[in-house]
């Protein structure tokens, strides 16, 4: 099959449907469960930047411990039979999680849960990604990768939609909003569970390492021998360099968008209905900008995107009604998809493939290690000036730095 042909094979089609489960729960994390959680705050008395803090330690507690976690578990996913097992044990542990948010929680357990819930849906996507060399092949992945955000933006939409009809008509349902907020976590578990077993049941790990005794000791030792081979091999260790600043922003605007627009005085409604459009329209960007991969380069795409998120951002400090709000969500869709699915496949090429989860570990590192820094620094500098725009001029100095790095890269690899 050659790049020319769009048409998914059926192997491709299920991997496509992991990205539609997942998001179902990643869209909640940039919805939903911030208001709600936000309301579970403000009812015990905790102040709006305040909550707005913890929520960003709550996002960069997990992807520390994913940081840590996702070099040690790629490395040992490479093994020959191991890399499925794996994803399971994390994709239960994020579905579990998600379901559990609806139990009667005080807010601070609330976030512990929701931590786990992160931590498995986090992890899991190191091994779903490391599947991409598996399912399809180089001149396919720059395409498949697109799709699968694409499908993941409009599958996820489902899920939400249904959910948010139950949220908004719970009065006339004769229910409380509070049950009809615990039910969406529960349809949302199910939806995403739903959807993977196609998955689950025909995926097979093509490239890997054959077992040996001691696996996991074996792991450790080729997870220092990457280490050294990716601080060597220049072009892979200054594209992820470059990938820790600029998905830094991506990240930070993903996970703190509600919680910001509630500072900024946008309703919920406003802020709920304004996201589900930014899943409406990446639909068609990642579809369009897949489509651009065979006629523009990877890397001229990818510069694209990066330069417009910063300014992005620029107009995100400034931002103060409900109609910018929602420019913004449109903005952001359009670069969204392509900026997260063109760096997977990018890094997916330059790779052993035999490698893959190992060296997605690291990406993860890169990739974590920055939404920590993002949401950590937005969280701090928020509390110490009361005002969440000072985290906002952080991040488009990220981009800058990214875009700059990221030229740095292609020129190695040429």
């Amino acid at each position: 099959m050659n790049k020319t042909d769009s048409k998914l094979t059926k192997l491709e089609k299920y991997w496509v449907l992991y990205d539609v489960g997942n998001s179902a729960f990643i869209l909640l994390v940039s919805t939903i469960i911030p208001i709600y959680f936000k309301n579970i705050a403000s009812s015990m008395g905790i102040s709006a930047a305040n909550s707005t803090a913890y929520w960003g330690y709550a996002i960069s507690i997990s992807t520390l411990i994913v940081a840590i976690l996702g070099p040690i578990l790629g490395t040992l996913a490479d093994t020959k039979g191991y890399k499925k097992p794996l994803f399971t044990l994390f994709l239960m542990l994020g579905v579990i999680g998600c379901a559990s948010l609806a139990l009667p929680l005080s807010w601070i357990l609330f976030l512990v849960v929701f931590v786990i819930a992160k931590v498995g849906v986090s992890s899991s996507i190191i091994f779903y990604d490391a599947m991409l060399s598996d399912v399809t092949t180089d001149d396919r992945m720059d395409m498949l990768s697109s799709y699968g955000y694409a499908w993941g933006y409009i599958g996820s939409c489902i899920p939400f939609t249904l959910s948010l009809v139950f949220i908004l008509s719970a009065e006339k349902l004769n229910v409380t909003s509070d049950f009809a907020t615990k039910t969406a976590f529960i349809i949302n578990a199910a939806w995403w569970l739903l959807v993977t077993i196609p998955l689950y049941k025909n995926y097979k790990q093509i490239h890997y390492v054959e077992v040996e005794k001691d696996a996991l000791k074996n792991a450790f030792i080729r997870l220092g021998k990457t280490f050294k081979d990716i601080k060597q091999q220049k072009e892979i260790f200054v594209f992820l360099l470059a990938f820790f600043f600029y998905i830094d922003g991506v990240y930070t605007i993903i996970e703190m968008a509600t919680s910001y627009g509630k500072d900024v005085g946008i309703s919920d409604n406003n802020l709920l209905f304004a996201l589900l459009l930014t899943q409406v329209v990446a639909f068609p960007f990642a579809i369009i900008f897949g489509k651009l991969s065979k006629k523009y380069s990877t890397t001229s795409l990818i510069s694209f995107s990066i330069a417009g998120y910063f300014f992005i951002t620029l107009f995100a400090l400034q931002l103060d009604k409900a109609w910018e709000f929602w420019f913004l969500a449109v903005c952001v869709a359009m670069f969204q998809g392509a900026i997260q699915a063109l760096s997977r496949s990018y890094f997916a090429k330059i790779i052993p493939k035999e490698k893959s989860s190992e060296y997605f570990g690291f990406y993860d590192i890169f990739g974590k290690g920055a939404s920590f820094t993002g949401t950590m620094l937005m969280g701090i500098t928020t509390q110490i000036s009361g005002n969440s725009k000072t985290g906002v001029a952080f991040i488009a100095v990220m981009f800058v730095a990214g875009y700059l790095i990221f030229k740095k890269a292609v020129k190695l690899n040429n």
